[in-house]
Order: C-alpha cells, then structure tokens, then sequence
C-alpha cells in the first residue's frame, strides 16, 4: 500500500485529549491530515529547531520524508536513524546503537527525540530519551492503531530480556502525540485488528457502554468507517489518560490496563517476540482467558465470557493460544512459568486482571493455582 497523500484527506479539526498531570501535562492531537501539520503542533514544545527522528524500515518509506519535508519546511532541522522493523529490536542491542547514533549526530538537551512508527519504536525511541544525557524531551508520532490507542499514551518506556517483555524500562511521559488516523490506511489487516485488541480492552475494563458499542461499530470501524474509527480512537485515549492522571506510575488501579496482559506477555515470550505472534493478538487471547479464568473462579458470569470471545472472533482475531513453538507442544506449565517473571509479581504472586462483568476489572493476586492450570489447558486443547 502507499501513503494516502494530503489532498486525499478530508480537512477537519483535530480532537484533543489531555492528559492532565500537572507541569508534565501534554495533549493528544487525532484527526487527518496531521502529519503535514506536525511542525506547528510541535513548535510550542521544541527547545530549538532541531529534532531527532527515529522510525523503523517499515515505515520508513512511508513517511520519514514528508515528516522530514514538513519539519524542514518550518526551519527545523531533522536527522534520523531507522531500526529494523519487529518487535526484536526492543532490546538492549538495538538501545546502544539508537543512543550511539543520537550521540553521533550531536543531539544536544535541546534537541526533541520523535518516534515514528508503531510501539515498539515508540518504546524504544522514549527509553533513548529517557536515558540520553539523563533525560531529553520527546514526542510521539504512532503509527498503528496500539500505539495510537495504547503505547504512545501514558509514558511507558522499555525494552525487552530474555527473562520477559518490557522488564527494563522507565516512565517517561511525552511532550506531545500526534495521531494521524490517515496513516492507519497503510496498515496491514493484521496489524490493525491488533491494534483493535487494545481498544476492546478499555470496554472489558471499564466502560460497559464502549463494549456495546463496538459490538455495533467496531467492524466498521475496522472496514474504513473513518468516523467510527475516529470515535474508537478518542474514546480509547480518553479512557486511558483518565486512568494515567489517577496513577502515572501503576501504583494502583493503572494496573487494570494490563488485562489480558499476563496471559498475553507469557504467549509472546513463549513464541519469541517474532512475527508468529503479534502483541494485540496475544492481548486478545489473554483477555479471553482472563474472562474465562473469571468465569471459571464463579466471579463472572459464562455469558459475559461468551460475549468477549465472540466479538473478538468475530472481527477476525485469535482467540484461542498457538499450540505449538520453536521448543515443541506448549503445556500450561510452560506459560505459568513465563508469568512467573511478570513485572507484576509481588511477594512471590502473580497480579491477576480478572472480571466480575464485562467492564468491571478488578486485580487479584488470589487465583488457585489448580483453576489457573485448568483454564490453560481447556484452552490449548480447544
């Protein structure tokens, strides 16, 4: 696919969302038409007229040079470095070399870091920025619909180890994000259903309505309704900067955001952070098992559960874990150990997000090991 051009992109004005917290408050600008645009929305935030873009080579080619263009074209000056696409690069390697190129072009305290791509590149270019002379500015520019409803919100930082997902990182809160909804044009099917995964999640945490909504809305939204798409964005972004202004550094009830999450990061580190299995369908088949594990434990009600795994089915997400990776069939015993490094382990006990109804989450670290064990296995054997 190419990039839409701006003259295809009906002119509207951008909705704004803040997120309110306090002398780091910053605004996320959605609507068309906006990466032509992102010089004057970033101008009231730049220290100087230099920035240090950083994409990834799928993107790229996409987008790197109007970016670049629009930048120049308001005086500011624009260097860049691209990482290999993929979720594999969110780690330590591809961290020293981002910082080594920074450093090479002479970025300065000054100098605003932006992120160019999905969340992976948003996570990696704000944890440079958080580190880099011990703290720059950044701005976020997400060009997938997770990062545009998720990553690029709220200020989560990191990479990924061996021992799990996004167990090195900071809180690092950008100055500005820009979410262009023209670019998710580019997006492939997949890419946008997992971004789809994100938005359900502020329905089945917290917003009955938004649920029900989507159950009306969302393949359309998925289909190339801009306004229905539009509305699941804000809303999404609504939704989680209420939550980042009561609890910035998940002290508390920011850890809802993380349903399906501890299924979902157990999956992923089991299948290898490659293309085999992508983030938000790891998020949609651990937000099934989080209802399912509820409704099993008798703390939700079957129908609700139902309900999560039809919708998610429906508009072409798995629902069900891989059967097999690179080290053969996957047993529970195997995802139970992944989520036994889960950052969210506290005294020896994995945090569970579970449900008593479709938005209504609460956290528990009191689930029977037994009932646990029975749900993943119901679930690879299905």
């Amino acid at each position: 696919m190419t990039a839409p051009s701006s003259s295809e992109s009906a002119r509207e004005t951008a909705t704004v969302v803040r997120v309110p917290l306090g002398a780091r408050s910053y605004d996320i600008h959605v609507g068309r038409d906006l990466l032509a645009q992102a010089a004057a929305l970033m101008a009231p935030v730049l220290s100087q007229k230099r920035v240090f873009i950083v994409t990834d080579s799928n993107v790229a080619p996409l987008y790197l040079a109007p970016l670049t263009q629009a930048l120049t074209n308001a005086g500011i000056r624009a260097d860049h470095a691209i990482i290999p696409a993929g979720e594999a690069s969110k780690d330590f390697d591809h961290l020293a070399k981002l910082l080594d190129a920074m450093l090479a072009a002479k970025c300065e305290r000054g100098t605003m870091i932006v992120a160019l791509g999905g969340g992976v590149i948003g996570d990696l270019a704000g944890f440079a920025a958080s580190v880099l002379m011990r703290g720059v500015d950044f701005v976020q520019i997400p060009t997938t619909l997770l990062s545009q409803v998720d990553s690029s919100v709220g200020g989560k930082t990191g990479i990924n180890t061996a021992a799990g997902k996004n167990l090195v990182g900071s809180f690092h809160q950008p100055r500005l994000v820009i979410a262009d909804t023209d670019v998710l044009a580019t997006l492939p099917r997949r890419e946008l259903l997992a971004g789809y995964a994100e938005v359900a999640k502020y329905g089945l945490l917290g917003d009955a309505d938004f649920w029900a909504w989507l159950e009306k809305n969302g393949a359309a939204a998925l289909d190339g309704g801009h306004a229905a798409l539009r509305e699941a964005i804000v809303t999404s972004c609504n939704a989680k900067a209420k939550v980042v202004a009561a609890d910035e550094k998940e002290g508390g009830v920011r850890a809802l955001l993380n349903l399906g999450h501890t299924f979902g990061h157990a999956l992923e580190a089991e299948m290898g952070y490659g293309g085999n299995l992508l983030h938000g369908e790891a998020v949609a088949i651990g937000m099934v098992l989080a209802f399912e594990l509820s409704a099993r434990l008798g703390l939700c009600p079957a129908a609700d559960a139902a309900r999560v795994r039809a919708h998610l089915k429906a508009v072409g997400l798995p629902v069900d874990p891989p059967r097999h990776s690179t080290r053969g069939a996957i047993t529970p015993a195997m995802l139970i150990a992944h989520m036994s490094q889960d950052k969210k382990m506290k005294d020896g006990a994995v945090n569970f997000v579970l449900a008593r109804r479709i938005g209504d989450a609460f956290m528990s670290r009191d689930v029977p090991a037994t009932a646990l064990e029975a749900t993943l296995t119901a679930a690879l054997a299905s």
